[in-house]
């Protein structure tokens, strides 16, 4: 819903080009950082406790950004949700992947995607006409309800798992590593976007952010089995590969769900409504091949639907650079590469969960999803902030389109590798649970 509302919210809050792409970023660096300490706190604690939680912080942060009035204070609001999706949402796949095996962990997890993946085929949709008719604080309050009813089915319904094997202190001060790390990158990218601006300070926060990430896997691989990231999880070529897969497609895929319908409100002058339906495909088709694709993983192995789907993309995202400045034809310029990508990511979503899933110990399924989930968002997270390259280029129509075909050329480009490490990687057939 955030973004069919960012060309709206930006205006509302005078945000400028630099600064609007936090909008989603506040919320994606929180998730990308802590996830995997998420994941963590479920093993340890109990992954019921921790996704209610995890649901309670994320409501707060909502009733935040509802009643935000600047743009700090929306960002706090976002941050905040951030927070609590980190907690929630590596701890609802790993309840999932603590109480399935084999065929029956593809079919959940499926399941899982499909209904993820049709909720998200409502929310542009019914974004966008909130945001038409009511304004863009209703996409926030909204939540309240939601949550809500999500809360009680998890107490009434959902049992507590924890892993009793998993002892000693929790990796804090990584967490804090990450999140500092990431921080840094991701203002250094957004402020190099900024025309006119002495690109010293935006450098030395890049360099900065370096070195701490440095620091973190240096001291992720001294702690051993007690980090936040073990690195036993990447002494198998597989998981290498589907690591390196997971950051390659969802950044080719985090750079399309914001440029997308921002292109289309703000240059095409669509309604806030039409832009959310355009990507309706993309949330359709995922989740309904994802239940399918989770059982074919199951029982073929990943490697090929990955290959195929990953594939997909990359034509679908280079066949945007055929939409240009002037009314456009949905029929032709943008329902073909969206289908592409729909299908693409139908056919990968669910194996690649699944895949996750398969490669490590029961024990160790909160911190495998977790790093998986991080992996993705910190992949959307980059591709937003360099999305600012773009944002900064709404002088005219002509070079906000110029941006937007090297914007599709790049994702396509990130899809194809992400289809060779599918390729090379990943192995032709099904992991035993």
């Amino acid at each position: 819903m955030v973004n069919v509302a960012l060309p709206v919210l930006g205006r509302d809050l005078h945000a400028s080009a630099s600064s609007l792409p936090w909008a989603i970023n506040a919320y994606l660096l929180p998730v990308g950082a802590l996830t995997l300490l998420g994941g963590g706190l479920g093993d340890h604690f109990g992954r019921r406790r921790l996704f209610l939680m995890g649901l309670a912080i994320f409501l707060l942060g909502s009733t935040l950004c509802g009643a935000a009035i600047s743009l700090t204070g929306l960002l706090a609001g976002r941050g905040l949700q951030g927070v609590g999706a980190a907690l929630l949402m590596p701890n609802s796949l790993a309840i999932l992947g603590s109480e399935f095996s084999g065929e029956a962990r593809g079919r959940a997890i499926g399941t899982w995607a499909a209904v993820g993946a049709l909720a998200g085929a409502a929310a542009p949709v019914a974004g966008g006409w909130l945001v038409d008719i009511v304004g863009w604080r209703i996409i926030f309050f909204i939540n309240l309800p939601l949550g809500a009813a999500a809360g009680y089915l998890a107490w009434a319904f959902v049992a507590e798992r924890r892993e009793g094997s998993q002892v000693g202190p929790l990796d804090s001060a990584g967490a804090l590593l990450a999140t500092l790390g990431l921080g840094l990158l991701t203002w250094s990218l957004t402020e190099a976007s900024v025309a006119g601006r002495d690109a010293a300070l935006p450098w030395a926060a890049a360099a900065a952010g370096t070195a701490l990430f440095v620091v973190f896997l240096l001291r992720e691989r001294r702690l051993g089995d007690h980090a936040l990231m073990p690195f036993a999880l990447f002494a198998a070529r597989s998981f290498v590969g589907l690591t390196l897969l997971t950051f390659f497609l969802y950044a080719s895929l985090g750079g399309l769900v914001v440029l997308l319908p921002f292109f289309l409100i703000q240059v095409e002058h669509w309604s806030a409504v039409s832009a959310g339906a355009a990507l309706l495909p993309l949330s359709v088709l995922i989740g309904g091949g994802s239940r399918l694709m989770g059982r074919v993983a199951a029982r073929y192995g990943g490697r090929l639907p990955l290959t195929v789907g990953s594939a997909l993309v990359a034509l679908g995202m280079a066949l945007y650079t055929r939409a240009g400045p002037g009314p456009l034809n949905y029929w032709l310029d943008i329902l073909p590469p969206t289908l592409l990508i729909a299908i693409g990511m139908g056919a990968s979503v669910a194996p690649l969960t699944a895949s996750v899933m398969t490669l490590v110990d029961t024990n160790r399924v909160g911190i495998a999803s977790g790093l998986n989930s991080a992996v993705a968002r910190v992949a959307g997270l980059i591709a937003t902030a360099l999305l600012g390259f773009v944002f900064a280029r709404q002088d005219s129509a002509q070079n906000f389109v110029a941006g937007l075909h090297a914007a599709a050329l790049i994702g396509a480009a990130s899809a194809a590798i992400a289809a060779i490490c599918a390729l090379l990687l990943l192995p032709s057939h099904a992991q035993p649970s």
